[in-house]
């Protein structure tokens, strides 16, 4: 293997890293290795209070970006029910409360099925999206306003895991590129005339890819090591 030629790297994100975290962490690793600069960088960004594979490019293998980057993406969420949150996850505090004693699994069943296949869906203000040149994040924490436009995804397959009602539900999504799950959990509270928000999500598959084949950081640092 040779990080600074170029390969294709299968990371386990940890929570609270941001994605960049990760670039410049094995940035520099690679870089002390080898004693030079390194190009690198991820297919597809997840958020900080996300965990699972992240593809990392190297060298010459950067050009392969942008096709892991149309891949479809599997994720395991778990979402709570009660109330909401202006960034749809536990990023930001509660901004308002709902009721829950009217949620039952047959209900959240029918809502689930109503988000198969394409449709528009409107990314979260808090993301990374960029509105007249200025990222979305940057506007919302300074308390202004604005709106994103909506973009089709295409949801291929929910499937609900665990259901611990009224707190919460864990499910399985195989979606389209694009797709934000903070959005999917913030519309069905909606659809269940009640508030809903991530508490949890690991990215477990890009394309064929499987997080149970990448390492942590921690773990490509000795890798390196014994090379």
């Amino acid at each position: 293997m040779d990080f600074y030629q170029g390969e294709i790297l299968f990371i386990d994100k940890q929570k609270t890293w941001t994605s960049f975290d990760v670039v410049n962490k094995l940035r520099n690793l690679i870089r002390r290795k080898y004693d030079k600069k390194v190009k690198i960088g991820h297919a597809g960004t997840l958020d900080p209070l996300a965990t699972g594979l992240l593809i990392l490019c190297t060298g010459t293998k950067t050009k392969s970006i942008e096709q892991f980057m149309g891949l479809d993406k599997e994720y395991v969420a778990k979402i709570a029910f009660g109330a909401t949150t202006p960034s749809y996850d536990l990023e930001t505090e509660f901004d308002a409360t709902y009721p829950t004693e009217h949620l039952s699994e047959k209900l959240v069943k029918e809502a689930l099925k109503t988000f198969k296949g394409k449709q528009k869906q409107r990314p979260p203000l808090y993301s990374a999206k960029k509105i007249k040149g200025e990222k979305a994040y940057d506007i919302a924490r300074r308390g202004d306003k604005a709106e994103i436009k909506e973009v089709e995804v295409e949801f291929k397959e929910i499937e609900l895991l665990e259901s611990n009602l009224p707190d919460y539900i864990t499910i399985r999504l195989l979606v389209s590129k694009g797709t934000y799950i903070r959005s999917f959990a913030h519309d069905l509270g909606e659809k269940l005339n009640t508030g809903a928000y991530l508490i949890e999500l690991r990215r477990t598959k890009i394309g064929d890819f499987k997080v149970e084949e990448a390492l942590d950081v921690n773990a490509f640092e000795n890798l390196l090591k014994t090379l």
